[in-house]
């Protein structure tokens, strides 16, 4: 059976091969869908690609590069396995796509008949979501990047100023500066006693006498290089109190000129009733079991995460892997108590300059009881071309670059309305 099904997709594939080249294969009749369904959501004027892919002249003067790209499944970037599970999200272009583009460039990328160009897709002001924000908050006034060369992490408060209480449907967080912002995590404070935190150093001992606050919201969202924007599934939303502040923690690279940022949040209002609440749920460097947390010089280490059993069924919306870049492979699954494996995420291939919320295609039910598990390689050996260290050095936790972190964020609903326990809960 499986011989036969093997020869039947080869057999399509050159049938397809052969149709696409015995007729005209045009970018306004059949290349230009799969261009704006799956660049130009990035390449377009205000996106995070470097040049547009648009309207047919973009497209056609980098043609022989989109097929050589498309063709390695370089793009579009997604580093997440297909064949472990499937997601909202997603940009992969199907065989028969990658198949139509390398033919249609083969046979001189042709126009075809301009009467039949679609028109472009719009985008709000913002580079991914076709809406309006309801709420801009940019940091309060722009801050200037040090020029000594050194890693540099940032608090910033930002005032919402919310006359009333709100459910979010969507966050966008939008770097101010791309080339030196390289990650933000975005925080709730509703005492509006942390205010004076704001432009403070991450290694500022003030900073302890402010962490003694509660945070309404520890994770609100995280941007990371790749990340896109989230949109929480009909009838649920993050809350969010009246005149609560947000928290920018943003971490920037090196630069040896100065420069500025002034990173902006975009917050998108629930305009129907919400049923269910959006809570997040991380498991973190505490929750790795083969402690401690320690990658030798050229040692290659495999670290294991586990979560306290979930103390009733709940529904996961998303699931957003972190590793910095001695990080080689991560997966993450959940095991039910009937001992069934539910499939998260699995990267092969990890790319710390391209990092994802996978959103999935319906919210995962854990039942009660199912335990979550992550796995991470890192390869702190001299070769790995990303290592940061040479010749390598020990790496432990820490924030910069250079140190390592592991982590599996989560956006879920409680059903009912108790959220999976931590270790720390069952003691």
């Amino acid at each position: 059976m499986l011989r036969l099904r093997t020869i039947f997709l080869v057999g399509i594939l050159s049938w397809t091969g052969s149709t696409y080249a015995q007729n005209q294969i045009t970018f306004n009749d059949h290349v230009v869908h799969i261009v704006h369904r799956n660049c130009t959501p990035c390449h377009h004027k205000g996106g995070i690609g470097p040049f547009p892919l648009v309207t047919y002249q973009d497209v056609a003067k980098r043609a022989d590069f989109i097929q050589r790209v498309t063709g390695t499944r370089y793009m579009p970037p997604w580093k997440a396995d297909p064949t472990f599970q499937r997601y909202k999200n997603e940009r992969l272009l199907r065989p028969h796509e990658i198949n139509l583009i390398k033919v249609w460039v083969e046979n001189g990328a042709p126009e075809g008949d301009p009467q039949k160009a679609p028109p472009p897709p719009t985008f709000a002001n913002n580079p991914h979501l076709k809406m309006e924000p309801d709420l801009v908050l940019p940091m309060t006034q722009p801050y200037e990047i040090s020029d000594t060369g050194i890693e540099d992490f940032r608090f910033f408060s930002v005032p919402t100023n919310l006359p009333k209480d709100v459910y979010i449907k969507a966050i966008e967080f939008e770097p101010g500066n791309r080339r030196y912002v390289h990650h933000s995590r975005i925080m709730v404070d509703t005492t509006n006693q942390i205010r004076g935190i704001d432009r403070m150093s991450e290694y500022d001992p003030r900073i302890k006498e402010f962490q003694k606050t509660p945070l309404a919201d520890e994770f609100l969202y995280g941007w990371v290089p790749g990340n896109l924007p989230i949109v929480f599934p009909e009838g649920t939303g993050k809350p969010l109190k009246k005149n609560s502040d947000l928290i920018f923690n943003v971490h920037y690279a090196p630069s040896g000129v100065s420069d500025t940022d002034q990173s902006t949040v975009k917050l998108y209002f629930t305009k129907k009733p919400v049923s269910r609440e959006v809570k997040t749920f991380a498991l973190r460097e505490n929750d790795i079991v083969n402690q401690p947390f320690v990658i030798p010089a050229n040692n290659v280490k495999t670290f294991y995460l586990r979560s306290a059993p979930l103390s009733n069924d709940i529904q996961l919306i998303s699931v957003l892997p972190h590793m910095h870049t001695l990080g080689q492979s991560f997966v993450a699954y959940a095991i039910t108590p009937s001992g069934d494996m539910i499939p998260l995420v699995r990267i092969n291939d990890w790319d710390f300059n391209w990092q994802s919320t996978y959103v999935f295609r319906k919210p995962l039910t854990l039942p009660e009881r199912s335990v979550i598990y992550a796995e991470g390689i890192y390869d702190n050996t001299s070769d790995n071309p990303e290592n940061p260290n040479v010749p390598p050095k020990t790496v432990t936790y820490g924030w910069n670059t250079t140190s390592e972190m592991m982590n599996l964020i989560m956006y879920y609903l409680d059903a009912p309305s108790v959220g999976p326990l931590r270790k720390d809960a069952q003691e």
